[in-house]
């Protein structure tokens, strides 16, 4: 069984949603995103979205793309780079389900059936393209079922009559946008997202995790009643960013988790 639907199944019956934490790898360096990876293991997380670094994020506020260009700048990593570390970290003990979060133009220039390939090598359960529309994702969604990975879809509020359509193809879960515009820290969702989640819940069977704005935990136990899984992304890259100086040292190392820890147990106590 993919241990995305592992982790779903395992939850079910808890009554609390999948915490799904989204992380640039390689900001500030590889090794020390695995020490990130192990350490939200440790303080709650179900699984990992492993943020690709790009130069050109579509999908990505200012947060985020910030992250990106200091891995680029500082390490060139690469969608290989990404792949490996969630090698290493599975190698050392991490049972999380990883899914990889990258644009097209990077798996079109791997190649698709190499990267998949190695994506199911390397224990990696999902992967979310966010500039890849329905409407052109054939040849991956086809090379994904051939390798056991999940093509995780997102849906908009606007999608409107494109919902039943994404949300019918999709696989793993269904990855709900709350908002409108790039990833990042919000006070206010959209007006109409209660009904947009009821929308896609009564479209599939597959669990329903919302992303896009989440950094409370007001927000996040707001979410819980309504859906499987909440993906916080921008919070925790920029948490990840104010303890920089001490991830960067080895001997403030610990600090800086402990501190990433205390962030985390705080945004998910029920």
């Amino acid at each position: 069984m993919n241990r995305i639907d592992r982790a779903f199944a395992e939850l079910k019956d808890q009554n609390k949603p999948a915490f799904i934490p989204f992380l640039t790898i390689g900001d500030p360096d590889v090794r020390t995103s695995i020490d990130i990876i192990k350490q939200l293991e440790q303080s709650g997380a179900t699984m990992v979205e492993l943020g690709v670094p790009y130069s050109d994020p579509l999908a990505d506020g200012p947060v985020i793309q910030r992250s990106s260009g200091r891995a680029l700048k500082n390490n060139k990593v690469s969608i290989r780079d990404c792949i490996e570390a969630a090698r290493q970290a599975r190698s050392e003990g991490c049972e999380l389900p990883f899914i990889l979060f990258t644009y097209y133009n990077p798996v079109l220039q791997f190649g698709l059936d190499r990267i998949f390939g190695l994506l199911q090598e390397s224990d990696i359960s999902g992967i979310i393209i966010p500039d890849l529309p329905m409407e052109e994702d054939a040849e991956v969604r086809a090379a994904a079922e051939r390798h056991g990975i999940h093509l995780i879809p997102l849906v908009a509020p606007t999608s409107n009559d494109r919902i039943k359509r994404i949300v019918s193809r999709a696989s793993g879960f269904v990855y709900c946008v709350s908002s409108l515009g790039v990833t990042g820290t919000r006070t206010q969702f959209h007006s109409g997202i209660d009904g947009f989640l009821d929308t896609v819940k009564q479209s599939t069977a597959l669990p329903v995790a919302i992303g896009f704005g989440i950094s409370t935990n007001e927000q996040f136990k707001r979410f819980s009643q309504a859906c499987d899984g909440i993906v916080v992304g921008s919070a925790l890259v920029r948490q990840v960013e104010e303890v920089l100086p001490l991830l960067e040292q080895e001997s403030t190392r610990s600090e800086a988790l402990s501190q990433i820890d205390t962030f985390v147990r705080n945004l998910i106590q029920s």
